[in-house]
């Protein structure tokens, strides 16, 4: 049960906190960019009393004031969390950003809520304009985890705002279910909206007022408009009630009382299968009251959720966690992010036991060590327990199984890793993260930056799963792998606020060279400067090797014309002229070199003569030869609504590609296309895609091979390497 009484937070605010998980509604806030999720939540605070006013915390900055580079670019890039309390329940506030770049922080959302609020502006209803493709693959990110899922539509107070063109389009595109649970209704000007009528209740909410409203029952003259979508609500909620006989008894006439109703209503969207709309305007409060008593009574308590599987840290099985304040101690961090004033602040989810100040736990973080997140675990004592809201911390004496906190300072723990006791050390199963296909390629502009580079990188990465850091080991390049161009300026931005100098200049891929036809080859190295002088000659033949094969060298010197102590030394000087290429600076593969005379001297030949002799007969065989650029080929598999399916295909065939195929999925709605196309055309393909499906478009990408580039396209890379 919540408590009345309150710890104080770092700059006085009192934080809410808990006893029990029943108590507790953990909701994240999901919609497109610009659809008003953040000023819903201000607005929501403000209606509670959490805050003084929509649009400030405690603090005076707003709720997603948590982020510099987000505030400078005026947009949310990053999971924020606003803990309010409403009829004794602390309702947590998970809002995340809209932008698609920006995955990574809506599944860490998912991970950390019970429920899923879908926010929709009302604004444009009137055009026709349908839910964004990008909303649909939410809502289906969502079902695929089982989330319950309301919807919210917002901004009823715009010019454009169409309530019922709006709700049309989330019925279109969110499918079955999705019903409206009030109506609203329109002040005597006939254009803004004054009020709420209840479809289940007949409750009127009256705002004209101000809120909180006046409630009363419908009026006689207010049933009639609203008879059809009142049946047809009736009969949704008794389709999913758990008393079969129901059904029965109201198609026989029977009148099913609103209790009956509102609890099978509320029964069914804590269970997934209902999905109320609810029409709401920040800024004129209408439809707040109605939105928190629907999170209060209709989301499911993290008593109801199924909670993660966790095992030993060695991977050992262990029982399924409950969600109880007595039970072992697991939690997990949702969200890492560096704040000026008081260093690493870790968003953590308690999912069983209590977490409690100067506790010692156990780190454990797996799974990702490929996007540089090595394995770790690590004993950490928790000095502070806090309640975030926005940029503020209020400290708190504990946070129950069920609940969000934050704790700082931590040295080791990262985005996705568990915390757990220090006696039973345990590990939880990682949600999936999305794979960044969009590549950044930065350096330092000084040496005295690197140092600072790296430093910060280390905690951007630490902090952001969907974030990859490559050190490539062909193009010696540090390329930083990203969502997209939204993401990456944000990444950048981050850097340099660090204090960091930088510069981003294109990637390169990872091209090679290969021969095309045999060729011999001549290395003569002899100096002569005064006392021991240099000389090694050799001769050799090179000959071009099926793909894959790699490099061999073959010793076919007789008669000792080249002494056995100096062949390795020969091969040896070859191997690093193909490390360091032929004509284009790439490395050299699929060769077979093979030895076969040369000349030594008895004084004057070395180790490292017959070094630059061996790279000297290479490069002479290769300017007799054809040489030839090998480039990287991806198989790619592209998921996108059926609708944008020929266009993909054809962007595909204009990049290369060479089409494999493509597959109807059992949705019906999308298909996957399956090409191979050069990594070449594929570096900013991650943007493209996105603006060519609408922001629906996905991609994976696999390695398959090198093969020949086309000779227009190597010349152009021979220039540009002499150059």
């Amino acid at each position: 049960m919540a408590q009345k009484t309150s710890e104080k937070g770092l700059n006085g605010a009192a934080a809410p906190v808990v006893t029990e998980p029943g108590r507790v509604r953990n909701v994240v806030l999901v919609g497109h960019s610009s659809s008003g999720k953040t000023t819903l939540v201000e607005a929501l605070l403000a209606a509670t009393g959490t805050i003084p006013r929509a649009g400030t915390v405690t603090d005076g900055t707003t709720v997603s004031d948590h982020d510099p580079a987000a505030v400078r670019q005026q947009r949310s890039v990053s999971l924020a969390c606003a803990p309010l309390i409403h009829q004794d329940v602390k309702i947590n506030l998970l809002d995340t950003p809209g932008y698609a770049d920006f995955v990574g922080e809506l599944r860490a959302g998912l991970r950390a809520a019970d429920a899923a609020l879908f926010v929709v502006s009302a604004e444009g209803g009137s055009s026709g304009e349908k839910i964004a493709d990008a909303t649909i693959s939410l809502w289906e990110e969502c079902a695929a985890v089982g989330m319950p899922r309301a919807v919210a539509i917002t901004r009823l107070d715009h010019p454009r705002a169409d309530y019922d063109g709006t709700l049309e389009a989330c019925q279109d595109a969110f499918g079955e279910n999705v019903m409206p649970i009030y109506q609203p209704m329109l002040a005597d000007d006939g254009e803004s909206v004054a009020g709420l009528l209840g479809l289940v209740t007949l409750r009127v909410l009256d705002y004209s007022k101000g809120y909180p409203p006046e409630v009363g029952e419908a009026e006689p003259e207010h049933l009639t408009p609203i008879a059809d979508d009142r049946n047809t609500l009736i009969e949704g909620i008794i389709a999913e009630s758990e008393d079969e006989t129901l059904m029965d008894r109201y198609l026989g006439g029977e009148e099913v009382t609103a209790d009956t109703l509102v609890t099978d209503l509320e029964m069914a969207v804590a269970k997934g299968n209902f999905y109320p709309v609810i029409p709401v305007c920040s800024a004129t409060g209408v439809g707040l009251d109605a939105l928190l008593d629907g999170l209060v009574n209709g989301a499911p308590s993290p008593l109801e959720h199924d909670l993660p599987v966790v095992t030993g840290v060695d991977g050992s099985p262990r029982p399924p966690l409950t969600c109880d304040p007595d039970g072992p101690l697991v939690a997990e961090v949702v969200k890492t992010t560096i704040d000026r004033h008081v260093g690493r602040v870790s968003l953590v989810r308690v999912f069983s036991g209590t977490l409690r100040p100067e506790q010692v736990l156990h780190v454990s973080g797996h799974g990702l060590a490929e996007r540089g997140h090595p394995d770790h675990d690590a004993d950490e004592r928790v000095a502070h327990v806090y309640s975030p809201l926005g940029a503020t911390l209020r400290e708190v004496a504990y946070c129950v199984a069920g609940d969000i906190c934050a704790i700082t300072k931590s040295g080791s723990a990262e985005t996705g890793d568990t915390l757990s006791g220090k006696d039973d050390p345990m590990l939880m199963a990682p949600w999936t993260m999305p794979e960044p296909l969009l590549p950044i390629a930065i350096v330092a502009k000084t040496r005295s930056d690197e140092d600072a580079l790296a430093k910060n990188l280390a905690r951007l990465v630490a902090g952001d799963p969907t974030l990859r850091l490559d050190r490539n080991a062909e193009t010696h390049q540090l390329v930083l792998w990203t969502m997209g161009e939204s993401h990456a300026d944000v990444v950048l931005d981050r850097l340099r606020s660090g204090g960091v100098e930088l510069d981003t200049e294109p990637v390169k891929v990872p091209l090679r060279e290969t021969l095309a036809t045999t060729a011999k080859g001549h290395g003569r190295h002899v100096k002569q400067s005064g006392g021991h002088g240099q000389y090694a000659v050799c001769d050799i033949s090179v000959e071009p090797l099926p793909r894959g094969s790699g490099f061999e060298f073959v010793d076919k010197v007789v008669g000792g014309a080249v002494p056995h102590n100096y062949i390795p030394s020969v091969e040896k000087g070859v191997r690093s002229q193909l490390e360091r290429g032929l004509v284009a600076g790439y490395p050299v593969v699929d060769l077979r070199v093979t030895l076969f005379d040369g000349k030594a001297h008895s004084v004057d030949s070395s180790d490292a003569a017959f070094q630059t002799a061996g790279a000297l007969a290479l490069r002479e065989a290769a300017a007799a030869a054809q040489v030839t650029l090998l480039e990287p080929i991806d198989e790619i598999a592209v998921r996108v609504p059926e609708m944008y399916v020929g266009a993909v295909m054809s962007d595909l065939s204009g990049r290369r590609g060479r089409p494999l195929g493509s597959e109807s999925e059992a949705d019906g709605v999308h298909s996957v296309v399956r090409a191979e196309v050069p990594q070449t055309e594929l570096i900013r393909y991650a943007v493209e895609l996105r603006a060519l499906s609408s922001g629906a478009g996905t991609f994976t990408r696999t390695y398959v091979r090198h093969e020949p580039m086309p000779a227009h396209l190597a010349d152009g890379v021979r220039k540009e390497h002499t150059k």
